[in-house]
Parts: structure tokens; sequence; C-alpha cells
């Protein structure tokens, strides 16, 4: 009776989700089917994974969880997940857990401490939850939480052989009601107790915004969240106060995020009516975006600041800028992400993203990237193995000839750098974070214009010994400058948060320099454009 049962729920969960895929949601928007399904094959595919199921409930060697076979829960690697990865790298399956998330990053906000949190592995090899970074203004960290702190309890309850993601799950809850937790810290006698009151943590997507030199402005966005276009809008505001004459846009390791967004966005740096992005599909007519607004005033010079792990949204706001000729795209090949997922909501808050369109640049490049011939793994985090081929040409509306067939070509290509044998060994044993609790475990505090000198030097030394990661008094020497650079960042961002710390970290990268340098040639190319498109239409 088990065993029936068991099939009938294996039954109406694939089937619930196959028709999804098929249809188009039960809760989403419809979709027809095409044509081309027959019906009697999909109902015998399912009879026979059935009774495949069947065999392997009965006798595998252990018992078998019909929601981790079906839905792969914590693992992935359900019936439904594998389907789906037949399809293409970006069709997926999300759990109730990960459909959650799904709705925070896309909303750009959830209710909890604010911070976030790591496993990793202490003195005595045990493994524990550490705290990377809290949020800046969060709770968390008004409260006085650090990097580096070890989460010993959550309301009591100890957070030995919990995951992660229960911890995370321990610290969040309604707004206005408090979570007692203990942490251990590196200098303190102790465990300290902090009370802190959960509230609404907004996850900025323009997170660092800045005035980088007089006239000229930093923006770095982070994401593409609901909130975007609005942190734009604050952003610009404060800066068109300080007669701003250029300005750096770094979409760099920018994963993209929601279409409306990266339009509305566009459209803060395009003509009226200038065409944005477009996509179709198999069952999805073509739809075009344009800037339905246009920038105001003067259009300053832009430089756009991308690299492999630039994509979907990020990747169709750069191309529209490249395309129009009004930014200079500085930097690494794009990732090339160019397929449009529509989320369908599934029966107990789970979801289907499913590809049903791909993105075109306004020259008609596409985005997407062949993933043919590669491995899933090597497709998220070997983007270059699979690299354009350059086999589409396009024309700005300069006449410049760009190209497609998988992410966006900068205009000027710029390797991100690499780091040395040594530099590779201190981020492997993550030596800065180690120090920096080792440090303020001793000295409490620094200054804001704290600097390395010798003797911090020789108390990094020192701890080199006892951590492991232990270099030649010549490679110090060699990679003086990286060591010193990175201790005080570590430093810096534990005391005075990790916005503090980024904006130096701007200051002193070689790109956003050679991106200022950059802005009469981005200049230049906003006027051939508009010389050239206004002789087309002289012409015409």
């Amino acid at each position: 009776m088990k065993m029936k049962q068991t099939g009938r729920l294996l039954w109406l969960a694939l089937s619930t989700a196959v028709l999804c895929a098929l249809l188009g949601g039960l809760y989403g928007r419809q979709v027809h089917a095409s044509e081309g399904v027959d019906d009697s094959d999909v109902q015998a595919s399912l009879k026979a994974f059935t009774r495949v199921y069947n065999v392997v409930e009965q006798n595998y060697a252990d018992p078998v969880s019909p929601d981790r076979a079906i839905y792969g829960h914590n693992s992935g690697a359900g019936a439904i997940a594998g389907m789906l990865r037949t399809l293409d790298p970006h069709s997926n399956f999300f759990d109730p857990r990960a459909f959650q998330l799904l709705r925070e990053d896309q909303e750009g906000k959830y209710f909890g401490v604010g911070m976030t949190i790591q496993p990793r592995l202490n003195k005595m090899g045990k493994l524990t939850t550490v705290v990377v970074v809290p949020l800046p203004g969060s709770p968390a960290f008004r409260a006085g939480l650090r990097p580096g702190d070890t989460i010993t309890s959550v309301d009591r309850k100890p957070t030995d052989g919990l995951t992660t993601s229960q911890v995370a799950d321990l610290l969040r809850g309604p707004k206005g009601t408090t979570v007692h937790v203990s942490i251990s810290r590196e200098g303190s006698d102790g465990p300290l107790e902090f009370e802190i009151t959960r509230d609404e943590i907004a996850r900025r997507s323009v997170d660092l915004a800045f005035m980088i030199r007089p006239g000229i402005g930093y923006l770095h966005i982070g994401s593409f969240s609901e909130t975007t276009n609005d942190e734009l809008s604050e952003a610009l505001n404060k800066f068109e106060h300080n007669s701003l004459r250029g300005m750096v846009l770094d979409l760099r390791n920018n994963p993209g995020g929601l279409l409306q967004e990266a339009v509305d966005v566009s459209d803060h740096f395009l003509d009226k009516n200038q065409l944005i992005v477009y996509h179709y599909g198999r069952r999805s007519k073509e739809k075009r975006y344009h800037a339905t607004k246009g920038e105001s005033g003067e259009a300053y010079p832009l430089v756009v600041l991308i690299n492999r792990q630039t994509a979907s949204a990020a990747e169709i706001v750069t191309g529209a800028l490249q395309d129009h000729d009004r930014a200079l795209v500085m930097g690494e090949p794009s990732f090339g992400k160019g397929l449009v997922q529509t989320v369908y909501p599934l029966s107990e808050h789970a979801g289907l993203a499913l590809t049903t369109a791909r993105y075109y640049t306004p020259s008609g490049r596409l985005i997407q990237r062949d993933y043919a011939n590669v491995s899933l793994y090597d497709y998220y985090y070997h983007p270059e193995l699979s690299a354009p081929a350059h086999n589409e040409m396009r024309l700005t509306d300069g006449g410049r000839e760009v190209y497609g067939g998988g992410g966006i070509t900068p205009d000027v290509e710029v390797a991100d750098s690499k780091l040395n044998p040594a530099e590779e060994k201190l981020a492997s044993h993550d030596v800065f974070f180690g120090f920096g609790k080792a440090y303020l475990g001793v000295h409490q505090t620094v200054s804001r214009d704290f600097q390395v000198d010798d003797a911090v030097m020789d108390e990094f030394k020192r701890y080199l010994q006892s951590d492991g990661a232990q270099l030649s008094d010549q490679e110090i020497q060699d990679n003086l400058e990286f060591i010193k650079n990175h201790i005080r960042l570590q430093l810096i961002g534990v005391i005075y948060g990790e916005n503090e710390a980024q904006q130096i970290s701007v200051e002193n990268d070689p790109l956003v320099h050679k991106a200022i340098d950059s802005l009469p040639q981005a200049a230049q190319l906003l006027a051939n454009a508009r010389r050239y498109m206004a002789s087309k239409g002289a012409a015409n």
C-alpha cells in the first residue's frame, strides 16, 4: 500500500512539473504548448520514470526520500532539475527555500539582522559559522558584530552541527522582534552577548556611489533588483549637484537580475525612443524596449567597466550603451547570458524558471554564449573557454564595428590582474581575514587614516609563521604593496564598514584610473555618433 501511495505522489509531482513546463504553469502566464507535443509520448515517459523510481525505492541500500529524488532538496540534483538541465544552463527549479531567496534577491530586501555568514574551519579543524561581513547600517553592524566573529548560539540554541542555512533561518524573523546572538571573538576572554532587534534589510544594488575626482562620479551596480532604478536616480541627483562632467559606471561582477530595471537604468543615459533591447523565442513574440524618458541636460562622457562575471541584465545595459556609442566599454568580455527566463510559481511556494526567449542588443547582436559543448561547471566558472568567435558583426550608431555571438566585447580590452603564486598562497589561506581578527583581538580598533607601518608588518610576519602560509622575506618584500593594501582594507572594513573599504579599493584600482583617463575618448565616441546619425538623416 505504501508503495502505491508513493507512486501516486510521485506521478502527481512529476506530472505537475511537466505540465507547468509545457503549458506555462498553473500559476504563471499562459503559454500554449507546441503542436509537436504528443501526449501519448509524455504519458509513456512518465510511466517509464515511475517504474524506474519504484525499482530504486524497493531495492536501494538506504531509504529513498521522494522529496530529494524529485526536487533534489539542498542538492540541486533531483529529477526535475535534471530534466531542466538537458535544456540549457539557466532553466531551473526552485524548491521553497530557494524560491524564497530568489524573491528576496528580486525585491532587494528581507527581514533579519543583516550579515553575511559562512562555514569556516577553526584552529581545531571544527566547522563553525563565522560572520563574513555585517551589512553597513544593519542591526548587526549597529550592534557591533565584526567580520570573523564566530556565532556560537542563536536564542540560546547552540550552532554546533547546524548548517549555515539553518543558522541563517534562526537569525531571520519579523521586523521588530529580537534575537539573542552569542559569539566568540579573538582576544575576548569569554563569549560576547548581543540582543539584536530585527529589521527590514535592504540589499542596495547601487552599492557604491561617490565623486572619485572633482566633477567625476563613480557608480557600482552590484545587481538589478526592484529598487535599482530608484537607487540610481537618488545617486545621480546627488552627483548633479556637484557639476557632473563624467562618470565611470562599474558593472564588474554584476550577475544581472530584473529586465525592467536594466531597461530603466539604460533610460537614464539614452535619448528618448532609442531602442534598449529586444527578445523573442519560439512561443514568445518579439518585444522591444525603448527609452521613454531620455537623459536630461548635457550628455556627459561615460565609461562602463565589465568583466567575465558581468551577465544578463548588466549585459543588456552595456550592449545598449555600446551600440548607441553612449559609452566606452572597457575591461574583459562579459559572461554571455542572454536567455530570458520566465518564472512560474508552482504549488507550495516552489517555482520554475524556464527559458522562453533570447535577448538581442539594439544592433541585433545575440548576447547568449554557446553552451552546446561545454560542461555546466566550465560554463559557469570558466566562461573564457567558450569565448565568442566574433562571427556576428554589427554597426553602432556611429558606424563602428561591434561583434556578437555571445557576450559583450569591450571597446578597450583590459584583462583582470591575476594573483602571483605568493598572493595566491595568502588568498587560499584566507590570511588577511585571519590576521584582521588576531590584530583587532589585541589592538581593538584602528583609526580611519590607518596605514600599515613596520610594527604592523612585524605582527603580520609572526602571524604567518603560526598560520602555516609562510612566505620568504624576499616574497614579502616583492609583494609588500599588495600585503599592506589588503591588511589596511581588512581592518578598515571591520571597524568602519565594507563600504568604506570598497571605496578605498576603488580609489586605488588601476582600471578605474584608466577609465577616468579615457573619458575624453568616450566623449568623442558620442560626438562622432551624433554627427554620423545627423548626416544619415540629412542624406535621407
